[in-house]
């Protein structure tokens, strides 16, 4: 059955970060994920999540300057030396937080850069995140991100995603797949999802268009949790959507999925 983690940088937030660990399991969540933990304590965030009772099972590697509009700079020729200091950064942290998944941000891609100067540091940056990672227990994801929400965002769908993740011939480089940005970009979510199931790391889940609750948008979710839970996916999907109101008065959705693995 379908196993749902919060995402701490969309939920809960109401309260600190800090304190939303203890919010989601109270919400009978098991697991969580986020953004970025390189503004806090890496020792602090893991004794947050043991005494809340949840797994941390994915955060993002660094993403340059996010207030200057930066998200991710793994398709930058210019920042592949920061990159692989936030490699390092990223494992000192998982280790401490017991994460076994990280997430790259390809970047938005510059206006004038070379398309194949592009490709070529991308691919290069993912083979040594992989490895890296690889060497800690630690899986490398990478995630397509809609063009709508993150104008010129380098890796906008499942397919190139697919071929750059070939390029790169690693076997601890996974899919992240978004239901919410593929939905913009590319639709035809459950024949890509059941095609590609064992490339795929990780899910994340909004409705579309707004990016709101399972429920609240044009996704038809129970029809798509059901197909996923038949082709067999064992991974974490991800609650990354901005809710309508408090977080836990728009969890009926999850309520039924909950139950489900409480009885297990």
């Amino acid at each position: 059955m379908p196993r749902f983690c919060a995402n701490l940088s969309y939920l809960f937030g109401e309260v600190e970060f800090s304190a939303r660990f203890e919010r989601a399991a109270s919400a009978g969540f098991r697991a969580v994920e986020f953004h970025f933990p390189y503004a806090w304590d890496k020792n602090e965030l893991a004794d947050r999540a043991r005494r809340a009772g949840v797994e941390v099972v994915m955060f993002n590697l660094a993403p340059g300057d996010w207030a200057k509009g930066e998200r991710g700079i793994a398709c930058l020729p210019s920042r592949v030396s920061e990159f692989r200091d936030g490699v390092g950064r990223a494992i000192e942290y998982a280790k401490a937080l017991g994460c076994t998944r990280v997430n790259c941000l390809s970047g938005i891609a510059p206006a004038r850069a070379a398309p194949e100067t592009l490709r070529e540091t991308f691919v290069s940056n993912l083979r040594y995140a992989a490895g890296e990672l690889g060497r800690e227990g630690i899986t490398l994801l990478v995630e397509p991100v809609n063009t709508r929400s993150m104008p010129g965002f380098y890796l906008r769908n499942s397919a190139q995603a697919l071929a750059l993740m070939d390029e790169a011939h690693s076997a601890n480089l996974k899919l992240q797949y978004d239901v919410y940005h593929m939905q913009i970009m590319e639709g035809d979510l459950a024949a890509t999802i059941e095609a590609n199931i064992a490339r795929i790391g990780h899910m994340q889940i909004a409705d579309a268009p707004d990016r709101h609750e399972p429920g609240t948008g044009e996704i038809n979710y129970p029809f798509l949790f059901e197909r996923i839970d038949r082709i067999g996916y064992q991974g974490w999907i991800g609650c990354e959507y901005t809710p309508v109101g408090r977080t836990e008065d728009g969890l009926g959705w999850l309520r039924p999925y909950l139950g489900q693995a409480a009885a297990v």
